[in-house]
């Protein structure tokens, strides 16, 4: 564990992770663009969530080059890329459960946000919050939700539509879950 831990901090390993989640970012972005055509602008924050939480990464392994911390950067890394990562690999095999196909795409999607709740346990030793950060994070998360789940902006999996409510349900208590592991795990800092 402790050489992978290494590997996590290796300078050129950083620039790595840092390009692979900028174009998954991007690819994120633009996997949403039909969902985005049709979005109020002042939801649009609030759609794309998956990509915004590898944004959130890739803004952390930024301040982690240049030497710098952001308490609050860290909670919501920390936070969206497990929810949204384990939501999106939970979403992909009820998929395949109620549809009997498997996809490549679904398999691409799987592997894709698994990695994203991954790498949020590896940047562990790096983090550390303030109680602030974790609030400012909670309102984050159910706010994310309730437009989600009240306002209808969930990411449209077409054929789980029909389990809207069981879906916001889960999503519900992915957030407490997370900000739960937030709590635990996260040092507070000091100062």
């Amino acid at each position: 564990m402790y050489k992978i831990i290494d590997l996590m901090y290796n300078r050129w390993f950083l620039i790595l992770l840092l390009i692979s989640n900028v174009l998954g970012t991007l690819y994120g972005y633009w996997w949403y663009r039909g969902q985005l055509s049709d979005t109020e602008w002042y939801f649009i924050p609030f759609v794309p969530d998956s990509p915004t939480a590898t944004l959130f990464l890739s803004v952390l392994i930024i301040l982690i080059l240049i030497g710098k911390k952001w308490g609050l950067i860290d909670a919501l890394a920390f936070t969206t890329l497990i929810k949204y990562g384990v939501w999106a690999v939970v979403m992909n095999l009820l998929t395949f459960m109620e549809t009997g196909f498997v996809s490549w795409i679904g398999l691409m999607l799987i592997a894709s946000h698994g990695i994203m709740a991954l790498q949020a346990i590896l940047f562990l030793p790096h983090l550390e919050i303030r109680p602030v950060h974790l609030y400012i994070t909670a309102i984050w998360l159910f706010h994310n939700d309730i437009i989600d789940y009240v306002y209808g902006q969930y990411p449209v999996y077409g054929n789980l539509s029909q389990y809207q409510e069981h879906i916001g349900y889960f999503a519900f208590w992915l957030s407490v879950f997370v900000l739960v592991l937030l709590h635990q795990l996260v040092p507070r800092r000091s100062d």
